[in-house]
């Protein structure tokens, strides 16, 4: 056979390519068109970049006051700056013959040669923060000039007078309306949906003027408010504006710091600012910077003063930085940045160098010092007494302490918090204790604290049924009433099942009983197995504590009949749990020995012991509630049985601040010894206020002891374990009552 007889030949195969038809080549197509922008298009555009936020209209507003020599500038704001913000100031005014061409684009009183921008001065140069607002928003001026009569009122658009300027009365100065922001730019309004937000940014920024141009009064308030968020006077000290801005715990923890230098090869400048020594404490930096009078921003010079503090403070927070650097005019290039945020410096690098060691010196020295703020409480004491004492240590054994310097409205004040002393109503209401017993108490509740956090397991048991149930625990977890739990103040119990709470500006009533039955359930599931026991001294025979359980439930528990059919009842009990006992020794701490008598408890939470007369109960709960066939079923409803039992109820024996005693007492024979009869003896007389008397202290011990465990053992282990269920929002357990906001309305202070 011939080895090439099945080789195609090569013309055959060429012939077949050139039978394949290719698709033609695509034509060219020609490239797009340049056209013109629409001119209304262009300023937009342009609006855009130098209208960026609410904020950013205020601060040029802001700049324009400054620039016309005003000594006030007040702002208002309706929903963060979207729907109005109005800027007054007492300015020289703008002059009748300038409002046609008050908003055209590049109109400008600063400059009028490109060359004037190395002597520039004034904050705004470039004539376009008024014209981009018009295309963006309803602007309406309303101004008067010294020496005029009344003052002219007049509203702008696309950068146009909609009407010749109009007469009316003004005060001195300028007032600008800024309303509906970015109405025709969809997508903008869409991003700048928190109103709150941005407000904060409007405070942040006037905040910042505030405390550079001391020699002018600022205020910002919402529309609609009758008190100011931010309120400062005219004042020759820059400690005290950062004082009233900032409050006193960041401008007692500020040193003063400086450097200059007049060398023309290296560079000319002169620094004065404020910087926070080791002491102050926050979780983000605040840098407040001018170059010549200019609220700027320089990316440079902060990451190198970051980079002192990180270095100079093992455990550094973020600092708060407020400088003021003056340079020559032609040293400085202030075009460089649509809103003017940026500015670039000659010799730049070299003067960050000297700032970065000038601060870095400055901190050493106030290393050595350091100024503690502590706290004194008086139990009785509405409030702290803060003393200071200046503690010289070395760095490495400074703890930073925190600081809390935001300023709030007084109708949203928290003029407590949680790590104040619980129970300030109960101070009041109860006779003072001496210092050192108070001492013990709340000594005896932190080590209870520390106790329990050491005690708590951080994981949970082996068996995939308990590792279910803490997991349905956390997912049904309210994160609202979670926040309360945790930064509550206990004020008092209202009444005998109901306490007061206070979260913030709002006060609300608890459960008590709820509370505390929820929080032992989840306490028992993370114990599971690992309990600490409670030793009873008098071992008790379950049979004569269910067939106890089983009266007590009777409406007459002295009538005798069916005491045949409790016994039966409380035999089958008995010996069900004693097959159990192993394994509610093992898993729940409950020992029952040989002789079915009850001999231990667990601890579910230190310094705590549950009412041992609800122990029957308890034990009848166990034999007839729990789902003994199902492990996950089980251990739910033996945990829930031990939760019932330790909650904190009230006790049996009668309050004695109400009319409990006294019902107690004519419901009860034994006190009402000769009822029935007209006469009493004298030695029946005496026995019975013996009894009234012993019932009275009995009762009396065990509602205080009630109480002192609801104050020092409840309300601490729940802020650190509960998890609220999502049911105790609606079931009444929590319920407000009070709200510091509702009563500044109702009362007209606010």
């Amino acid at each position: 056979m011939d080895c090439h007889e099945n080789i195609t030949p090569l013309n055959d195969w060429e012939m077949e390519v050139d039978t394949i038809e290719l698709p033609p080549p695509p034509l060219p197509k020609e490239p797009p068109k340049i056209r013109r922008l629409d001119e209304s298009v262009v300023n937009r555009i342009a609006a855009g970049e130098v209208i960026q936020r609410p904020v950013s209209a205020v601060k040029e507003l802001i700049e324009n006051s400054l620039d016309a020599k005003s000594t006030s500038i007040n702002v208002v704001v309706k929903d963060g700056g979207l729907k109005l913000i109005q800027v007054s100031d007492d300015g020289h005014g703008i002059r009748y013959e300038d409002l046609p061409i008050l908003c055209e684009r590049h109109t400008t009183s600063k400059l009028s040669t490109f060359e004037d921008l190395q002597s520039i001065k004034s904050m705004g140069f470039r004539g376009e923060a008024l014209a981009s607002m018009t295309y963006v928003a309803h602007v309406t001026v309303t101004t008067i000039t010294k020496g005029q009569l009344h003052g002219y009122r007049v509203s702008y658009k696309d950068g146009l007078m909609e009407h010749e300027p109009k007469a009316c009365a003004a005060v001195k100065g300028t007032q600008i309306m800024v309303e509906n922001l970015f109405y025709n730019m969809a997508a903008r309004r869409k991003t700048l949906q928190n109103s709150a937000d941005d407000y904060t940014k409007i405070v942040d920024v006037l905040s910042r003027f505030a405390i550079h141009h001391t020699h002018v009064s600022f205020s910002c308030r919402k529309h609609g408010a009758a008190r100011a968020d931010v309120h400062t006077v005219a004042s020759p000290s820059r400690l005290d504006a950062i004082k009233t801005v900032y409050g006193t715990s960041v401008a007692r923890n500020l040193v003063k710091v400086e450097v200059s230098d007049d060398d023309p090869c290296s560079s000319i400048f002169e620094m004065n600012g404020f910087i926070s020594n080791a002491s102050y404490s926050a979780k983000k930096i605040t840098m407040v910077l001018y170059i010549n009078d200019r609220l700027v921003e320089c990316n440079a010079l902060k990451r190198a003063i970051e980079v002192v503090y990180a270095a100079t403070f093992p455990k550094a927070s973020k600092p708060f930085i407020y400088m003021a650097i003056v340079l020559p005019s032609d040293h400085i290039d202030v075009n460089v940045h649509p809103t003017k945020r940026e500015v670039t410096l000659l010799n730049q690098e070299v003067i960050i160098g000297k700032i970065q060691s000038a601060v870095e010196s400055k901190l050493r020295k106030s290393n050595e010092t350091r100024t503690f703020e502590e706290q004194i409480v008086e139990p009785s004491s509405s409030c702290p007494i803060a003393t200071r004492r200046d503690i010289h240590h070395s760095p490495s054994a400074l703890v930073s302490t925190g600081m809390k310097s935001q300023k709030v409205p007084v109708q949203k004040m928290v003029r407590t918090d949680s790590s104040d002393p619980s129970g300030r109503l109960h101070a009041y209401l109860h006779p003072k204790c001496h210092n050192e017993q108070d001492k013990r108490n709340s000594l005896t509740t932190v080590r209870s604290l520390v106790r329990q956090r050491r005690n708590n397991p951080t994981e949970a048991a082996d068996l995939t049924s308990i590792q279910d149930l803490i997991r349905d625990i956390d997912s049904n977890c309210h994160s609202g009433l979670m926040d309360i739990v945790r930064n509550c103040i206990y004020v008092g119990m209202a009444d005998d099942i109901y306490a007061l709470l206070q979260h913030n500006t709002h006060l609300y009533l608890t459960n008590v009983v709820n509370l505390s039955k929820e929080l032992m359930y989840q306490q028992v599931l993370r114990r599971f197995a690992r309990f600490n026991g409670i030793q009873l001294s008098d071992p008790t025979p379950l049979q004569e504590l269910i067939i106890l359980a089983l009266r007590e439930e009777e409406l007459d528990p002295d009538c005798n009949e069916n005491d045949d059919l409790k016994k039966k009842i409380a035999e089958m009990n008995r010996d069900l749990l004693t097959q159990k006992a192993e394994m509610l020794d093992e898993y729940f701490g409950i020992h029952i020995d040989k002789d079915a008598n009850l001999c231990r408890l667990p601890v579910i939470l230190d310094q705590y012991t549950p009412d041992m007369d609800r122990v029957p109960e308890f034990i009848l709960c166990l034999g007839n509630d729990v789902d003994w066939e199902e492990e996950k079923h089980c251990f739910q409803s033996v945990s829930a049985a031990l939760g019932n039992f330790y909650a904190m109820h009230p006790p049996l024996l009668p309050n004695p601040t109400g009319d409990g005693l006294h019902f107690y007492r004519k419901s009860n024979p034994v006190i009402n010894l000769n009822d029935g009869e007209n006469e009493h003896t004298g030695n029946d007389k005496e026995m019975e206020d013996d009894i009234d008397q012993e019932l009275l202290s009995e009762a009396e011990s065990a509602w205080a002891q009630r109480e002192w465990s609801i104050q020092h053992v409840l309300f601490p282990a729940m802020r650190l374990f509960l998890k609220p269920p999502t049911s105790m929002a609606t079931n009444g357990t929590f319920v407000q009552v009070a709200s510091l906001e509702k009563l500044y309305k109702i009362f007209e202070r606010c």
